[in-house]
C-alpha cells in the first residue's frame, strides 16, 4: 500500500484544514494510507517519528469548518543545514512515504523544493501555496488560500475602529500584515472604506527615510481638520519596515528562513510617536492610537469561498500526485487543475510557468479559447470538447424557442431572496471601487493610480513577487465620484 505524507509549514491561515480533508478523503478512497507529520519539518529534521500519525475518512470529515490547523505548523527550516535535510529523507524514507503534500507559504515552498531534490525523484512532492498576504506568483486573479477570510475578518474589525474613531475623535494607525506585497491592507482598505492606505510598493526607492512616512501621516491629519473631521484610520502595511533604514530599527529578531520578525518591530508605535511630536510642534492636539492586525485573522474559521476552494486544492494536489506529476505548486483555473513547476527558486520561479499537467480536454479547450474571431463556445463544440458551464448556458439559451425563455426571469427572480443580505468585504470591494481607497503621495493623500487599479505591473513594484495588483477588484476605475471627496 502506497503511503501519502501531509505536512503545514509557515504560519497558519483559514483553511488549512480544508486542504488536509480533502486530500486525506481523495487518498483513502483511492487506497492510500495517509499520515500527518505534525508541526511541520519540525519533528523529521529530528528524525523523531512518534509525531507522525495515521489520519483517516471519519477524522476529517468534519474539520474543513475548523480554523487552525490539526496537524500544527512550524517554522522549521529542512534547508538550514545538510544533515537536518537528510535526517528529513531518512524519516520519509522510515516512513515509507510514496506522496508527499505540503502546505506552506514562500519558505516552506522552498523547503520542499530542496527536499524534493533531495529525495532525486524516489518521493512524489505536490506543495499547495497558503498565506493570508496573497503574496506568491500565482496566476493573475487567483487568490492564495486563507486571502479572501482574512479580508472580511479584517474590514468588520476596522470598521469598528472607524466607528470608534468618529465616536471619540481620535485617529487610529493600525499595521497589516503583509511582508513582500501589500494585497491585505490594500483589500481590507478598500473593502471598509478607510481613510488612508499606506503600502510599500508606494516607494520605488531602495530605502525610505521614515520622516517621509511622518509627513504623509501628518499631512493626512491635517487636511482631514481642515476638512472639519478630527478622525481616521490609516493602515500601513508592515512591508514598509524593510523600506526603512536599518539604522532606524536597531537590532531585529529573525526566524528559521533568516526574515526579519516584522511584527516584533511595532510600526504603528514608532510612527504614532514621531507623528504625535511633529503636530505638538505644529500646536496641534491629536489623540492616535497604534494597533497591529494579523495574529487575529490567521486561525479564523474559513469562509464559504475560502472553504470550498481549499478543498478544491487538497483533492486536486492529490490526484496530481495520483496521475504521476511530481514537484509543483497545486493552482487552480477553470474548475480545474493547473500546476506550476517548483523546480529552479522557491514556488518555482514565475507567474508564466510550464503546465506540468494539461490533460487533452484542458488543451482542446485553451485552443479553441484563443482561436482569433470565434466564440470559445462555439469552437470548444467543434473540436469535441465540453465548454464551461457558463458558455454551456449562454449557447442552451439561444437555441432555446422564445417560449422557453420567456421563462428565465422568474427562474432568476428565484435567486434575489439573498440580495438584501449584509455584503462581505469581497463584494464591499467591488462596490465601493478603488477610489474609496486613498494611496499617500509625495503632495499628500490622491487615489489609487490607474497602474495599480488596472492590474498593470507598476514600475513603482520592481521588487514585487508577482504583479502588484488590488485583490479582487483589477476591473474597478478610480473614477468614482467618490474618488473626489475625502473620505467621511
Amino acid at each position: 500500500m502506497k503511503t501519502l505524507a501531509i505536512l503545514v509549514g509557515g504560519g497558519p491561515a483559514p483553511g488549512i484544514n480544508a486542504v488536509i480533508a480533502a486530500a486525506t478523503i481523495e487518498a483513502r478512497n483511492c487506497g492510500l494510507r495517509v499520515l500527518g507529520c505534525e508541526a511541520g519539518y519540525k519533528w523529521l529534521m529530528q528524525g523523531d517519528l512518534s509525531r507522525v500519525h495515521e489520519l483517516d475518512i471519519a477524522g476529517v470529515s468534519q474539520i474543513h469548518f475548523e480554523g487552525g490547523s490539526i496537524l500544527r505548523t512550524a517554522r522549521a527550516n529542512p534547508t538550514r543545514s545538510p544533515e537536518a535535510l537528510q535526517h528529513v529523507v531518512e524519516s520519509l524514507r522510515r516512513l515509507d512515504v510514496s506522496y508527499l503534500l505540503t502546505i506552506g507559504g514562500d519558505d516552506t515552498a522552498f523547503g520542499t523544493s530542496r527536499v524534493a531534490r533531495a529525495l532525486d525523484g524516489r518521493v512524489a512532492v505536490v506543495h499547495v501555496p497558503k498565506t493570508i498576504d496573497n503574496d506568491l506568483p500565482l496566476p493573475p486573479e487567483i487568490p492564495t488560500f486563507g486571502f479572501t477570510t482574512a479580508v472580511d475578518l479584517g474590514m468588520e474589525f476596522v470598521r469598528n475602529l472607524m466607528k470608534d474613531a468618529a465616536t471619540t475623535g481620535k485617529w487610529f494607525f493600525v499595521t497589516v500584515m503583509g511582508r513582500h506585497a501589500g494585497h491585505l491592507a490594500l483589500g481590507i482598505g478598500g473593502a471598509a472604506g478607510a481613510t488612508l492606505t499606506v503600502v510599500a510598493e508606494e516607494f520605488p526607492e531602495g530605502h525610505v527615510p521614515i520622516q517621509r512616512l511622518v509627513d504623509v501621516l501628518e499631512g493626512a491629519i491635517v487636511k482631514r481638520l481642515v476638512h472639519g473631521r478630527d478622525h481616521g484610520v490609516a493602515l500601513l502595511a508592515e512591508g514598509l519596515l524593510e523600506k526603512l533604514d536599518p539604522q532606524t530599527l536597531g537590532t531585529v529578531e529573525r526566524d528559521a528562513y533568516g526574515n526579519v520578525r516584522l511584527e516584533e518591530l511595532e510600526l504603528a508605535r514608532l510612527l504614532k510617536t514621531r507623528v504625535v511630536a511633529s503636530l505638538a510642534a505644529r500646536g496641534i492636539g491629536t489623540g492616535i492610537v497604534a494597533k497591529d492586525l494579523g495574529y487575529e485573522l490567521r486561525c479564523a474559521p474559513p469562509g464559504g469561498f475560502d472553504i470550498q476552494y481549499c478543498r478544491s486544492l487538497g483533492y486536486w494536489a492529490t490526484r496530481f500526485l495520483l496521475d504521476g506529476g511530481t514537484e509543483a505548486l497545486a493552482t487552480i483555473q477553470g474548475g480545474g487543475q493547473d500546476p506550476r513547476s517548483l523546480r529552479g527558486h522557491p514556488l518555482g520561479g514565475v507567474p508564466d510557468a510550464p503546465r506540468l499537467h494539461d490533460p487533452p480536454q484542458a488543451r482542446g479547450l485553451r485552443a479553441a479559447r484563443s482561436a482569433r474571431g470565434s466564440r470559445p463556445g462555439r469552437q470548444a463544440e467543434r473540436a469535441g470538447v465540453r465548454p464551461p458551464f457558463r458558455i454551456r448556458r449562454r449557447l442552451r439559451l439561444r437555441r432555446m424557442p422564445e417560449r422557453a425563455c420567456a421563462t428565465e426571469p422568474r427562474r432568476r427572480a428565484e435567486g434575489r431572496a439573498g440580495r438584501c443580505r449584509v455584503p462581505s468585504a469581497r463584494s464591499a470591494h467591488f462596490a465601493s471601487g478603488l477610489g474609496r481607497t486613498w494611496m499617500c503621495t509625495a503632495r499628500g493623500l490622491a487615489p489609487l493610480p490607474p497602474s495599480i487599479s488596472h492590474g498593470v505591473r507598476s514600475p513603482l513594484v520592481p521588487h514585487s513577487p508577482r504583479p502588484f495588483q488590488p485583490a479582487l477588484g483589477s476591473s474597478m476605475r478610480p473614477s468614482s465620484p467618490l474618488a473626489k471627496k475625502p473620505i467621511g
